[in-house]
């Protein structure tokens, strides 16, 4: 990933606008990404949670990402545990993005500056993250993001017509200097 995609990666809240970008992607698997795509999908909850509460709350959040001032897509967090919340929480992160930005290192700037987003404004201690066991450019963009991977979901998603294995990926909070 060069600095230059780096630095042109931003992430910031969501508009009516990057709502209508990815209502019209998730109008086929061109949009979504063979690896996301369950089928149409309304975004009408998803207009209604932006109307309420701009789709950023202490539960969960959605951000556009921003790459040379155009919304190539949006990345999401959603809570997760791994026994009772109180105690085993963490975060769980997914990305989007649009035909076309896929493959040029945005979505490895995008991974980072969310991660460092959560890491800054939430006491997570955990980031997790899974993709298809064949997603190899998602794959890739995850461990170029720093996060490594823990093991293989066997057939733990259902998607066009089939099971499909998943591979787990996580990154902890960076421990402070001694």
């Amino acid at each position: 990933m060069s600095d230059a995609v780096t630095q042109s990666v931003e992430l910031r809240p969501m508009t009516e606008q990057d709502l209508d970008l990815w209502e019209t992607a998730l109008g086929s698997p061109d949009g979504t990404g063979a690896f996301q795509w369950f089928g149409f999908t309304s975004i009408h909850e998803v207009r209604r949670r932006h109307a309420a509460d701009g789709l950023v709350t202490p539960e969960a959040g959605m951000l556009a990402v921003r790459h040379d001032g155009e919304t190539v897509g949006r990345v999401e967090w959603w809570p997760w545990a791994w026994g009772k919340p109180a105690t085993s929480a963490c975060w769980t992160i997914a990305i989007g993005l649009f035909d076309g930005s896929r493959g040029r290192g945005i979505g490895t700037a995008a991974h980072v500056a969310l991660v460092a987003y959560l890491f800054d404004h939430t006491r997570a201690e955990r980031v997790q993250a899974f993709t298809d066991a064949s997603n190899v450019a998602e794959r890739r963009a995850l461990e170029r993001s720093g996060f490594e991977l823990e093991g293989v979901l066997r057939r733990a998603q259902w998607r066009q017509g089939a099971w499909h294995d998943q591979a787990l990926y996580s990154m902890l909070r960076p421990t402070p200097d001694a």
